[in-house]
């Protein structure tokens, strides 16, 4: 599947990832915010940009 050219006002990760969104909403996941998620949406559910652990700078 080929990226659409990114916008003027839209970076190249941001137009990889709502690529990324679309394609699992297609296989069937439910794709939601991290500020608003709904664990009893569906089975499969991606979140988008989770939080993980931060690693203290050494």
């Amino acid at each position: 599947m080929a990226e659409p050219m990114p916008s003027a006002n839209r970076s190249p990760e941001q137009v990889a990832r709502d690529n990324i969104d679309k394609l699992l909403s297609h296989s069937g996941w439910v794709v939601q915010d991290n500020k608003k998620i709904d664990f009893s949406a569906a089975l499969g559910i991606a979140v988008r940009e989770y939080p993980t652990d931060k690693v203290a700078n050494a």
